[in-house]
């Protein structure tokens, strides 16, 4: 499969831990498709571990209690398969976590499979870690989960054959996609493995593989793997470094990317500085030209502040948002969708220097060519003349001012007002 096949996504993040029951997780898909999106992504609703984590599974086949209503059986899935099937019916992919690298500490398969586990000196479970790319001796430790033997010859035959299982027991429930939690602890065999079975089971099924925090080369190793998307750091770019143009030149020849502006691992964008609508803004747009891929988690158009807790989060807590994007939301979707170029990877290139206040760059690809300004200040309108970046604009002479929600394309004005972080598009 080429870049060109992989069907583009437009993701809505819905999690589970803002709805009471499973039954109420499809008004979050209507709403999902009202904006735009074309798929959501669902965080793990397994049975958890004594931590109450998501992401620490005990039952890979059992349900979380806190999302069935009453004393639903957990091992009952039908109320999962109906939301799958309705948010299909809807057209809307569904796309689950899929966390194979750990389980929760306390899991089942520690006992049933006490062999698929690490052990340290004394035979103890291991505990998964993080190490910070950019401080060594910054290592965050899971003590709630068990690392598993993936990489281990000796309990690869029946161990993949558990996670093969677990791949087409949820495709048979409907769903079209997974994202794949820790891709890069995982072996890229295994992984090369579960998308090849996959697909010949459901030839439209897409594997997200989730590889922020790790090195270039872990990522590279991947390539192999057949993987779909990639996530890419675009959010963490302040237009004063090169590095980020260059990481998406190096992982689009892996695979194209998604990018998002916040996510269940980050801070909520409108709880950090400077915590404006022209932020809030600036970070979407950039997300979704950016590259092929896109997702949002359910609450940045509403500007809420609490972070997604995966551990203690509440319905509650997706409340008194600080704005609402809603509308241009949907139309920075539509302008997406309605345009091939930010449908694709492409290539970009930066025309001005970093130390400018204004940012000048450039999109080319399949589908055309965009020249894109960036006001860099936070807080305050800059201006720039026509003629000042003329020589950059080319044949792009009509102007979109896409924090706008109503405005379409104009002529280029001969002087060019920018709110604090706004992004002017030129086509």
């Amino acid at each position: 499969m080429t870049q060109s096949d992989v069907r583009p996504l437009l993701v809505y993040n819905l999690f589970p831990r803002y709805f009471p029951a499973i039954t109420d997780w499809h008004a979050g898909v209507r709403h999902a498709k009202e904006l735009g999106f074309n798929a959501v992504f669902i965080n793990p609703f397994h049975e958890t571990g004594f931590s109450g984590s998501l992401y620490a599974v005990k039952d890979y086949f059992r349900l979380n209690p806190l999302f069935l209503p009453g004393a639903a059986d957990q091992a009952d899935l039908s109320p999962l398969r109906r939301f799958v099937a309705q948010s299909r019916g809807d057209g809307l992919d569904v796309i689950m976590d899929l966390v194979i690298n750990h389980t929760a500490f306390d899991a089942n398969l520690t006992r049933e499979h006490p062999e698929w586990y690490k052990r340290d000196r004394k035979e103890r479970l291991v505990s998964p870690f993080a190490v910070d790319p950019a401080d060594p001796k910054n290592v965050t430790v899971w003590g709630d989960l068990a690392e598993v033997k993936n990489r281990d010859a000796s309990v690869q035959p029946a161990l993949w054959k558990y996670w093969d299982a677990v791949v087409r027991f949820y495709q048979e429930a409907g769903f079209s996609g997974f994202r794949c939690d820790a891709a890069y602890k995982v072996p890229a065999g295994l992984w090369k493995m579960l998308i090849g079975n996959a697909r010949e089971r459901d030839s439209r099924v897409v594997f997200l593989a989730e590889t922020l925090g790790c090195t270039l080369a872990q990522t590279q190793r991947l390539k192999s793997a057949g993987f779909d998307y990639l996530f890419n750091s675009v959010k963490w770019w302040n237009f004063d470094r090169p590095w980020c143009p260059q990481q998406h030149e190096t992982f689009k020849k892996i695979a194209p990317s998604i990018g998002f502006a916040e996510s269940h691992d980050t801070e909520r964008l409108a709880a950090e500085q400077p915590g404006t609508i022209e932020m809030q803004k600036n970070r979407y747009l950039l997300s979704a030209i950016w590259s092929k891929g896109l997702l949002m988690p359910m609450g940045y158009e509403y500007g809420v502040k609490k972070r997604m807790d995966v551990v203690r989060g509440r319905p509650e807590d997706a409340a008194g948002g600080a704005w609402d994007l809603c509308g241009w939301v949907r139309g920075v979707n539509a302008l997406k969708s309605a345009r091939p170029l930010f449908m694709e990877e492409g290539a970009w290139k930066v025309l001005s220097t970093y130390d400018a206040g204004i940012l000048v760059m450039r999109k080319d690809g399949a589908g055309g060519s965009c020249v894109v300004l960036v006001n860099k200040d936070w807080h305050c309108d800059r201006v720039v003349g026509r003629q000042e970046i003329a020589t950059h604009l080319g044949v792009n002479t009509r102007m979109l001012r896409a924090f706008d929600e109503k405005t379409g394309e104009t002529a280029v004005d001969e002087m060019i007002h920018l709110k604090p972080s706004e992004i002017v598009l030129f086509f």
